[in-house]
This record gives C-alpha cells, sequence and structure tokens, in this order.
C-alpha cells in the first residue's frame, strides 16, 4: 500500500485569514435539496476548516455568514438560519472551547432573538480567554453598517475632529486588536467583496476558489494559502523597496 507523501510546508502563513462562505444554496439545489439543507453541510465544513486553520497555525479567521442585506431573503430560510445558529452554539461551542477557540461575534446583535443574543454573549464570555484561534462570526454585520456604528460610538465618546486618525477609527471597529486579514477567499468563483470588513480588507490579497462552500475542503485551502504565500505584499511601496 502507498504511503502518502506529506505536502511540503508552507513558505507563508497568514494571521488573519477572512471567508465568504458562498454557495450554500446552490450545492443544495445542484443535488435537488432545499437550501437550507445546504447551510447545514456548510456548518459541518465549517468545523474542518477550523481544524485546518489551527493545523495551518493560523491564528485568526474571520467568517461571513449573515449580512445586513441577508434579512431580505425568504422568511422561510431566515428562520432556519437562526435556528441553525441556535443549534451551533448550543451543540458546538463546548468543543469549540476544548479545541482554544475563542468566538468573537462582530455585525449588531440587535434584530436576533433575545435568547439567540444571551447564547452569542455567553459564548463569548466562556471563550474569552482561548488563544489557539480567534473565530470572529459575522453575523448581521455589514462593512459600511460597522463604519457608521464605529462613527456614532466615537460621536459618543466625544471625540473631536482634529483627534481622528485611522489608529483611533480601528480601535471603535468590531475588529478591534485584532489584525487587519491577510487573505480574503470567497468560495463559489464569485468576485464581488459582498460588503466584507471593507475596511479592514483595504490590503487584504484576494481568492476566489471555484467549489461551493460545502466542498471546501482542506486541500482548497491549501490552495488559497500556497496563492497567499506566492504574492509580493507591498502596501503601496515598490517591488524594490519591499525586497530592499
Amino acid at each position: 500500500m502507498a504511503v502518502e507523501t506529506p505536502a511540503p510546508p508552507l513558505s507563508k502563513i497568514p494571521q488573519h485569514i477572512g471567508i465568504i462562505m458562498d454557495g450554500n444554496g446552490r450545492w443544495a439545489i445542484a443535488r435537488n435539496q432545499p437550501r437550507l439543507v445546504g447551510h447545514r453541510a456548510g456548518v459541518e465544513n465549517l468545523r474542518r476548516i477550523i481544524t485546518a486553520c489551527v493545523e495551518f497555525g493560523i491564528k485568526h479567521l474571520t467568517i461571513y455568514a449573515f449580512s445586513t442585506e441577508n434579512w431580505g431573503r425568504p422568511p422561510e430560510e431566515i428562520r432556519g438560519l437562526m435556528f441553525i445558529l441556535d443549534e451551533v452554539l448550543e451543540k458546538e461551542l463546548r468543543e469549540l472551547h476544548q479545541q482554544g477557540v475563542k468566538l468573537v461575534h462582530i455585525g449588531r446583535l440587535e434584530g436576533l432573538a433575545p435568547r439567540t443574543q444571551e447564547m452569542v454573549l455567553d459564548a463569548m464570555e466562556l471563550t474569552k480567554n482561548n488563544e489557539r484561534l480567534t473565530l470572529n462570526v459575522a453575523f448581521n454585520y455589514g462593512g459600511r453598517d460597522e463604519i457608521v456604528h464605529a462613527v456614532k460610538r466615537m460621536l459618543a465618546a466625544g471625540v473631536k475632529p482634529e483627534e481622528v486618525t485611522q489608529e483611533l477609527i480601528e480601535q471603535y471597529l468590531y475588529t478591534a486588536g485584532q489584525p487587519d486579514p491577510d487573505i480574503i477567499i470567497r468560495t463559489a468563483g464569485e468576485l464581488r467583496t459582498s460588503n466584507f470588513l471593507i475596511w479592514q480588507a483595504a490590503y487584504s490579497e484576494y481568492y476566489a476558489a471555484d467549489v461551493y462552500w460545502p466542498d471546501f475542503d482542506k486541500t482548497e485551502l491549501r490552495k488559497a494559502l500556497e496563492h497567499y504565500a506566492s504574492r509580493e505584499r507591498r502596501f503601496g511601496l515598490t517591488s524594490a523597496q519591499v525586497q530592499g
């Protein structure tokens, strides 16, 4: 029996990756199943990707689970997604905690059921000291809404115009204290940013995977990380400056 040769180590590991988990519904429809079956498959896949991120040594993972615009979807789909969120918090939290995952909700809790809000807050409190992986769950999140929320908090805090800097604004974002994402991955072959981390991703690399989210496995993640490792990140400088 042939022994599988282990893949060579990656030359560069991002600190922070963001994933737009796209294609759950289309994955289900392609199998003649209801869209919610695809969302459940997406949750199952998230468990595998979290494990893969830990193995690769990634410290921060932000997933786009439900946008502020997703409220316009059919009511039965929204109810199903909220049920899945509650179910995940009930069934997966202890295991994530044991794996050293710190859960952070980014977005607005308003609009979620009171019981769901309480479960989210309890999950963050339970895992707040974990350090193996920070998992930011963007639920009821929009990039523009995040900036509006940050500005309102700054005004409420009495920040004066002359005090405003990029660094100060970052302190009022949901991701305050975390590094910006090095790479944003979007599945299902789509090429839109869809209002995801639009401040934080100003200099992120982008990668479009041609598979639906439920099929985005460890091998596909490695392809994205290999793409990232091959990129020269210049942050507005020239190649000579970066290399010199």
